[in-house]
């Protein structure tokens, strides 16, 4: 950092399992990402390059390789996965991932109907060669998916080899984790925290006050993503309660300086009611 701040919540280090944050490439070129890198890298943990822009986003080699020399992991988001799945092509991607070098994989079925028992399977070939995130939620928003269901597919899909899950909210932040106005629904992420172990989560929150909410909760090292890249800092801020939104969650109130309390109302003080004669 570039100066020293007490009171500040103590951010966990890379590689980390808490605190993880996951940035969505929509499609940034060469440079682009390279301009990204030279403020974010250092609070990226790994970068989705957003549902199937990768079939058409050009030097996508060469992208991959700035993110690889800056020691930042990619991977397809799930939609790119579900493409080939629909299209019995699994095989296909397999090899997809290994010509490109892909350490991870996204299993996830927001678009299309797939049995869960399939997708278990998916997640547990993938696991063989690369790390697996799965996602749950839909990105229908007539579809309710109860807190349950939730729950037990978080679990088998953990149990059947993914790193990681990731709660559905899409781009937008405006289905699955949360209702189409954007905001947070509270009791399905209470729910699931009862059963499912907070650094094995990961929270699709692309909206400021999704993040903050998220942060309120769970503190600093939370792991959030769908994250824009422009995004970065200012999330970093958030985290650290550098940002209106959480300036003081992390302050100790007791020893704040006796200045910033506020001052007890004494009588006769201007501004207060005096007695009347």
């Amino acid at each position: 950092m570039n100066y020293t701040l007490n009171q500040l919540p103590e951010r966990t280090q890379k590689p980390r399992e808490q605190g993880f944050t996951m940035v969505m490439d929509k499609g940034l070129s060469v440079r682009e990402a390279e301009d990204f890198l030279e403020v974010g890298a250092a609070y990226t943990d790994i970068v989705k390059l957003g549902w199937a822009t990768s079939y058409v986003n050009p030097n996508l080699k060469r992208k991959l390789a700035v993110y690889k020399e800056a020691g930042i992991p990619v991977y397809f988001g799930g939609t790119l996965f579900e493409a080939f799945i629909i299209r019995n092509q699994f095989d296909d991607y397999r090899r997809l991932l290994e010509n490109f070098g892909m350490e991870y994989a996204e299993v996830s079925d927001g678009s299309i109907d797939l049995n869960h028992d399939k997708k278990l399977e998916f997640i547990r070939t993938l696991a063989q060669d690369v790390k697996v995130l799965s996602e749950v939620g839909s990105k229908d928003a007539e579809k309710i998916i109860p807190p349950y269901k939730w729950i037990s597919q978080m679990k088998t899909e953990l149990e059947a080899g993914a790193v990681k899950v990731i709660g559905e909210a899409r781009e937008a932040g405006n289905v699955g984790l949360f209702r189409s106005t954007g905001e947070v629904r509270s009791g399905l992420v209470e729910e699931i925290l009862t059963q499912i172990p907070f650094e094995k989560i990961i929270w699709e929150a692309p909206q400021k006050a999704q993040q903050v909410w998220f942060i309120k909760l769970l503190g600093a090292n939370v792991n959030l993503g769908n994250i824009a890249p422009n995004e970065i800092i200012s999330l970093e801020t958030i985290r650290l309660g550098l940002r209106g939104d959480t300036f003081t969650d992390f302050l100790d109130m007791d020893n704040v300086d006796e200045m910033f309390k506020p001052e007890p109302k004494v009588a006769g003080k201007p501004g207060t009611s005096m007695p009347r004669g």
